[in-house]
């Protein structure tokens, strides 16, 4: 089977993912005990293989510990690179893109892959990567994976956005624009509902402020974000982490 897409600039760095990883154990936890097969698709992990290792090794600790893990590359010396830290049968490396080399997860992981994509191309890619029946979560983050957004999707379809921060280094939730997946990046435009989005967070934030600290002002600024009206997601356990999830719907044009 012919991989579909077009190789990535492979950037990668350990415990970059380690946001995402946490929301995937939360969010697919019911989906992934389950299974009679808990397999994951890490899609795309780059010129090294450290995240899909990392991703292997948090879903067993947090989830269950016959989940299997699978890297795909379109790369072919990516794949080669990587033998060396396969662990078979629970982690593995093979070529692969958006067809997903023929396997069918249960969750899919795909960060830092459609940034480079044109817009036109993200709708058409969701639902080839959720067309047997996997959860997909896709988005983008910095370097260092300080700062992270994401989407899942379901069936093809996008159900909710989250944006992710490391609190101690967070300056100001504004930094959210430029990490924004493909999806949405181009929307964050006024008269865009994720431009409302954003624009009520840095109002919310910038009333909030606060001695104590920021988890505290972010705690803060979250509740003000529903109390203002806006449809936030889960609760103080997930906020705490840096975490702010809103419905898909609220952010789409």
């Amino acid at each position: 089977m012919k991989p579909v897409g077009a190789i990535t600039r492979g950037t990668t760095n350990p415990n970059r993912l380690r946001r995402v990883d946490n929301f995937i154990a939360y969010r697919c936890r019911d989906l992934l005990t389950a299974a009679a097969v808990p397999l994951v698709v890490d899609l795309g992990y780059g010129a090294t293989p450290v995240t899909a290792v990392e991703l292997r090794s948090r879903l067993a600790a947090a989830v269950r510990s016959d989940v299997t893990v699978v890297g795909l590359e379109i790369d072919p010396d990516r794949v080669s690179a990587a033998q060396p830290h396969a662990d078979p049968p629970r982690l593995e490396f093979r070529r692969g893109g958006f067809e997903l080399a023929g396997l069918a997860p249960v969750v899919v992981r795909a960060f830092n892959v459609l940034r480079q994509y044109g817009e036109d191309e993200v709708t058409a890619a969701w639902r080839q990567m959720t067309g047997t029946g996997a959860l997909l979560v896709e988005g983008t983050c910095d370097e260092l994976g300080r700062i992270a957004t994401w989407v899942v999707v379901d069936g093809g379809l996008p159900s909710t956005l989250t944006l992710s921060a490391r609190l101690p280094v967070l300056e100001h939730p504004l930094v959210f624009a430029e990490r924004l997946p493909k999806a949405l990046i181009h929307h964050n435009v006024p008269g865009h509902p994720v431009h409302d989005l954003l624009r009520a967070l840095r109002r919310a934030w910038d009333t909030e402020a606060t001695p104590f600290g920021p988890r505290q002002r972010w705690l803060a600024t979250v509740r003000r974000m529903r109390a203002e009206g806006w449809p936030v997601l889960d609760g103080p356990a997930r906020w705490r982490l840096g975490e702010l999830s809103v419905p898909y719907g609220c952010v789409s044009a």
